[in-house]
This record gives C-alpha cells, sequence and structure tokens, in this order.
C-alpha cells in the first residue's frame, strides 16, 4: 500500500509540525471576468459565498473594486484590519481546538493578485508579520497576475513558504468559454511556466464534471496540469449553486451532472498517475446547506471521502 503525498504530510516534513491554512476573505477583491475587464458575469459555476465560508464573515466595502491598474485604495487600512481579525479569530480556534502553532495563511476568495502591487505588499507583509505563520497560499487566475507580482513574490519566498494556486479547471478552450472562464489555455499554461521558471509553488485547481466534457478531457487536463510542472493538485467536483449562471442552465435541463462513480472513477485515475513528489491539497469538496442544487451527493463530504479511500485502497492507495 502506497502512501499518497498530503499537502499536510508535505508542511509536517517541511517544518516538522502540523501547519493549519487559514482561509482569508478581502473585500474589495474581485476578478477580470466580474469587472468585465475579460468578460462579465463570472464563471458559470461561481458564487463567492458558497465556495468561500470567511467571505460572509468580512466586513463588506460597498461599491469598491481594486484591479491591477487602480491608482489608490482608500480602504487599506480597513482591508488590513479585516486580515488581522479573521486570521486571529481563526488561530485561536485552531489553538483551541487542535493545539495548533504553525499556520500558512491562504488568501481565498475571488483572485488574491488582481491589485496594485502596494495593496499586495500591505496585505501580504502583513499576514507575514503574524505569529506562527511560515508562509502565504495565494489564489488567483492566470490573466490576473503580473511579472512584477511574481519577482516581488520571489523575494518573500527566500525566507517564507508561497504557494500561488491557479484556476486552471480544464485545459480545453470550448470548456473555458462555455463557463465563461474569459481566458484560454494557453494564458493558464504561460503563467504556470512563468511561476515555476522563477522558483516558486504552484498549486493547480481542476475541475471533474464540467460540462460537456468527457472523461478522457478530465484526465488530459490532468496531464497537461503535470506537464506544466505543478507541485501540488486540488481535485473540485462540479457541483451546481443557486445564484449561478449554472443553475439557470440546470433549470432549464441544459446541463448534465458528473455522476458520484464517475468522479470517483476519475479522482482514482488521477491519483495513479501523479507523480509522488506532487502533494495532494484536495481531492473533493461540497456544500452541505440548501443553496446546492445537484449532484446531492456533494452534500456529504465525509462519505465522498470514505468511498474514494476504499475505491483507492483496492488499487493500492492510501489518503
Amino acid at each position: 500500500m502506497r502512501q499518497l503525498l498530503t499537502f499536510g504530510n508535505y508542511l509536517k516534513g517541511k517544518f516538522k509540525d502540523k501547519v493549519y491554512k487559514v482561509p482569508i476573505s478581502i473585500s474589495g477583491f474581485t476578478c477580470p471576468n466580474i469587472d468585465g475587464t475579460t468578460a462579465r458575469g463570472g464563471c458559470t459555476f461561481c458564487e463567492n459565498d458558497s465556495f468561500s465560508p470567511s467571505l460572509n464573515k468580512a466586513q463588506p466595502l460597498k461599491k469598491f473594486t481594486l484591479n491591477l491598474n487602480s491608482k489608490t485604495n482608500p480602504f487599506l487600512d480597513k482591508q488590513l484590519l479585516q486580515l488581522e481579525q479573521q486570521f486571529y479569530a481563526l488561530k485561536n480556534h485552531f489553538q483551541t481546538q487542535m493545539g495548533a502553532n504553525k499556520f500558512l495563511v491562504y488568501f481565498q476568495s475571488f483572485t488574491n493578485t488582481y491589485a496594485p502591487l502596494d495593496t499586495l505588499k500591505a496585505l501580504y507583509e502583513k499576514a507575514l508579520s503574524f505569529d506562527g505563520v511560515v508562509g502565504l497560499s495565494i489564489g488567483t487566475r492566470s490573466d490576473s497576475i503580473t511579472d512584477e507580482i511574481l519577482d516581488y513574490l520571489v523575494e518573500l519566498s527566500r525566507d517564507k513558504e508561497i504557494w500561488i494556486e491557479y484556476g486552471i479547471q480544464s485545459v480545453f478552450d470550448e470548456t473555458l468559454q462555455t463557463i465563461n472562464r474569459g481566458h484560454d489555455s494557453k494564458n493558464v499554461e504561460e503563467w504556470i511556466k512563468k511561476t515555476k521558471a522563477r522558483g516558486l509553488n504552484v498549486c493547480g485547481h481542476i475541475i471533474y464534471g464540467l460540462p460537456n466534457e468527457t472523461k478522457d478531457m478530465m484526465i488530459t487536463t490532468t496531464h497537461r496540469a503535470i506537464d506544466w510542472g505543478i507541485d501540488s493538485i486540488k481535485i473540485h467536483p462540479m457541483y451546481i449553486v443557486k445564484r449561478t449562471a449554472l443553475a439557470n442552465q440546470f433549470y432549464k435541463d441544459e446541463v448534465d451532472v458528473i455522476t458520484q462513480e464517475d468522479y470517483i472513477d476519475m479522482v482514482v485515475q488521477t491519483l495513479q498517475i501523479l507523480p509522488e513528489n506532487i502533494s495532494i491539497q484536495r481531492i473533493t469538496a461540497g456544500i452541505d446547506n440548501d443553496t446546492l442544487l445537484a449532484p446531492m451527493w456533494c452534500k456529504n463530504k465525509q462519505q465522498q471521502l470514505d468511498k474514494i479511500r476504499k475505491a483507492l485502497n483496492i488499487v493500492g492507495l492510501k489518503y
């Protein structure tokens, strides 16, 4: 039985202690296919309140958003306060409940490099100043980062653990167009390779069950992501929540959903081909509230994990 490399085990091996990932949501961040730079309406599956639990706890900054060309940020002090309040609330919970001592600050909601460099520097450096923080993980899109930002992150990586999490989703341009992604697969490849060329850590997010995709297409996305040099992977099932464009298609019976059996099969195939040096950050996802429309098996994440682990054990893998 081969033990798969989880991200937790990777961090524990490096820092000789369990490292807890602290999700942070900062008001004022958006993305270029919501604000109209590349598209409008966001990805068809996206409803950030559902995908980012910390977002509801942040105090929103009404009618204020940043982008790469913003000249000023009058709300930076409020954003820094949000960061501090969210971090210490979660840190105290982890310390009390799990005895945690080390943390990775995860900038999760929306696109967390889609802002002027001065704002990013203030937020990232504030996060790194907190007690017990060993590094950052920054969720972003490949069309929302610059060479200047990458060069700055290289400086931070000399002393801290720095990860960039890119949403790959699929390598098929027809799929990216269908989900209103706002960029093509060449753009993702370019920026993952640029990031890796600078020696930075990359986590790639992929989604199984996107509209009209076959199993061959899904596994091709995984192969390409591996070829591009990712260091870690997150695998999500495509689930549909209310208040999204995908939900409107679902109501009209215009979209199929992946079965639990097919999803488990795809995860097993993926982890069988995954090189041993690539860590695994997520193998499934779900949401247990009334916003979930389909598939309903995504309501119970623990049940999914149990079934995936059983299927992996059959092929000699332990997760």
